[in-house]
This record gives C-alpha cells, structure tokens and sequence, in this order.
C-alpha cells in the first residue's frame, strides 16, 4: 500500500470539490469552537459563583454551641430510672462562648497533614456610633493575612488592603454597606460600641464586599487581638476556630472526629452549604449535557456532509477500481479525506474557540455585588481544547469510516454500466 498515492489523491479530491470540502472542515471549525466557548464560559461562570461561597467558608468550623443539657437531674435519680419523664421550661446550660484551649487546639490542629491552614475568629456584638444614630453590627477578630491567604479575602477588598489592617492596631476593615450607611471614607475614625457599654475608637482602613447585602450592611473585620479588648477579654480568648483542608473530602469525617475528641460542635463545609452543593452539581449537569449535545450534533453535519461527498465521487470510485485500486485502497482514501478534514476543521476550531474565549474574557462586565470581577470569567482549562480536538478527529473518522466502507464493496462495473 502506498500511502504517499493514497494521500495524493485524497488531497486532489478534496481540493477539486473545495466548497464541499470548506463545508465540512466548516461545520467541524464551528462545532468545535462552538463546544469551547461554551464549556470554557460556563465553566468559569460555575467557578466564579462556586467561588463566591466556598471561597469564603471553612472546610470545618469549630465552636462552643450553647445548648440544653441532654441529661437534666431527674435523670440521675434512681427511682425515676424506669419512669417517663417530662421537664418542662428547660434552659441552656451554663457554658462560655469561647473555646476552651483553644490556642493548644489550634496547635494540634495545625501539626495535622490533612490540615492546610487555621484561622482563629472572636465574634464581636456591637454598634456603630455616628452622633445619635446606632447601626447593630458585628466585629470578626482576625489574623487578617491568614484570613487573606486561606480565604482569599483580598479578592473582596476594593478599597484598602489586608496589610493596612495588620499595621493598624486598631483599624477597622468594614462591610460597604454599613460604610455607606455612615458615609465614611478611608482615614475616618469609627465610634464603636460595645454590648458592655464601652466605648473605641477605630480607625477606618478599607472597604471590602462580600456581594451578600446582609454581611455588608452590618459585618467588619479587625485585628484579633482589637476584638479581645472589645469584649474585655484576655489574648486566649477565641470565640471560633475555622480550618481548611487540603483535600475537601476530609472535612466530613475529620469533623465527626474533631466532636468526639473535643466535645465541640464541628460543622463541616458539605453540611453548611448543602442546597448550594446540589445548585453546583445541577449547574455542571446541565453545562456538560449542552457541550455533549453540541458535540454529537457536530458529529451527524460531519457524516452528512461526507456522506454525500462519496455519493459524488461514484465515477471516481469506479476509475480507481479499474485502474488497479483495491476496495481497501479505496475505503483509506475516503477515510483519509474524513481525517484531513478534521484535523483541518478541528484547528480551526480550536483557534475560533480560543479567539471568542478571549474576547469573552476582555468584555467588560461590572456589578456592584462584585466589585473585583471586572470581566466575564473564562475557564482558560487545557483539557478543553484537548478534547474539542479528540472529538474532531474521531468523529470525522467515523463519519467517514461508514461511508468509505459501502465505497469499499462498490461494483465499479454496475457504475461505469449505469453511466
């Protein structure tokens, strides 16, 4: 077999019927780029709204819960072991909000591999001043460049930064709503009061947004060690502690465990944004089924157009055949057409992808709930191209296998008779 024929006059063909033959690399070029573009922008519009909430949750959040007792006194006493009992008006136990030991907590924590990062939190009620007007709000007591690295806080500041809080003892990072609310603006001094009575103040540094209108009407960030003297109370102080894991999936049982060794309530990420998890999973279902349907579609236009290519080279299949050609030679000229076409057609296809890919990423998109997003996001993921590239060659193949096998079995005597 001499493939250096077989590709010459594959190569002939396809040029002698050149709308044809622009035709199908066409129809695979914007099958492919189609499949692209799309993946590409849905994808990266899943990850930006994933990113919204996983960004900013903990993998795990530990915290002393203040709950009823599960035992009351009337079940220690003997005499009313068998007996149904029914207390009524039970109050909360008499317990502290702040983790006990929490520091060596932390620690231990910390020397964990699973373990990719520990941020503590004190939880501040509190109010804005301005003159006679108070706003309710709460104060987060951080480590503010952890809370940057683990939760990407930055992503969040528009006005400000992360280090202006760290070196201002008593800065404060607030939420633009309530900001707004006091028409404040970086270097203002901030009244604070606390649910004692006392009164600070803090020095405003930046502005973040979260995008959800209830966090930023009321919530801000200070240092931590600002929070413990809001609350008056010493550096051991820690009202929460929030982990993230270097693989997800060990947040479930790695918060049953954390329960049971430590008697605190552990809430793990999949149990604190549950509906969320499903609205992803169905975001990505429907993303895939599209790309999936727009792929085999492309698919069927291939074959049909290949198809018919064959139906009009019968007088050409007939002179191969007389002139020596076996059925084989024949059927691995009209697979090789398929194969150039979608090698041809698939580049292409790449290239147009990654061109509206581009524009997509440049095309300026503003809104107030994200005021750090400028332009629509873009899964800029390699494997997408890898595959739109795949499919073009392996669908060309096959829709050009069919049809090259029914011109392999073609009588070159019932052709040349018909004519």
């Amino acid at each position: 077999m001499n493939w250096g024929i077989i590709l010459s006059i594959s190569k002939t063909h396809l040029l002698s019927r050149l709308k044809q033959s622009g035709t199908a690399a066409l129809g695979v070029t914007f099958g492919i780029g189609t499949f692209i573009i799309l993946v590409s922008f849905m994808t990266g519009l899943n990850n930006l709204l994933d990113g919204l909430i996983l960004n900013r949750t903990p993998h795990i959040h530990i915290y002393n819960e203040i709950k009823p007792s599960e035992k009351q006194p009337i079940d220690y006493a003997s005499e009313f072991s068998n007996a149904f009992n029914v207390v009524h008006s039970i109050k909360p136990k008499f317990s502290q909000e702040r983790i006990h030991n929490a520091i060596p907590l932390m620690d231990h924590l910390k020397s964990d591999e699973r373990v990719r990062g520990v941020t503590p939190l004190v939880r501040a009620q509190a109010f804005y001043s301005a003159g006679s007007l108070q706003i309710n709000g709460i104060l987060n007591g951080v480590d503010i460049l952890e809370e940057s690295r683990l939760f990407k806080l930055d992503d969040y500041i528009f006005e400000g930064d992360a280090q202006a809080l760290k070196r201002t003892s008593n800065g404060i990072l607030m939420g633009i709503g309530v900001a707004k609310k006091l028409s404040l603006k970086i270097g203002d001094n901030v009244q604070i009061i606390s649910s004692k009575g006392d009164v600070f103040q803090l020095k405003l540094v930046g502005f973040y947004q979260s995008g959800l209108a209830e966090i930023d009407n009321a919530q801000s960030y200070i240092n931590l060690k600002t929070a413990q003297q809001v609350l008056g109370e010493g550096q051991s102080y820690i009202t929460d502690i929030n982990v993230k894991l270097n693989k997800l999936e060990d947040a479930v049982p790695m918060a049953m465990e954390i329960e049971r060794n430590f008697n605190l309530t552990a809430i793990d990420i999949k149990e604190a944004n549950a509906q969320f998890e499903t609205g992803t999973s169905i975001r990505n279902i429907i993303t895939y089924a599209v790309s999936i349907t727009l792929l085999i579609v492309a698919g069927f236009g291939i074959y049909n157009i290949l198809n018919m290519l064959i139906y009009e080279k019968m007088n050409d299949i007939a002179i191969l055949k007389a002139t020596g050609f076996s059925g084989r030679d024949v059927k691995y000229i009209f697979i090789t057409q398929a194969m150039l076409i979608g090698l041809t057609g698939g580049l292409l296809g790449l290239i147009f992808g990654y061109g509206i890919s581009v524009l997509i990423d440049h095309t300026p998109f503003e809104t107030e709930a994200l005021p750090t997003v400028k332009t629509f996001p873009v899964n800029w993921n390699p494997v997408y191209y890898f595959i739109g590239i795949a499919f073009a060659i392996i669908s060309t193949f096959l829709a050009g296998y069919l049809p090259a096998r029914r011109a392999e079995r073609i009588d070159p005597v019932e052709i040349i008779r018909g004519q």
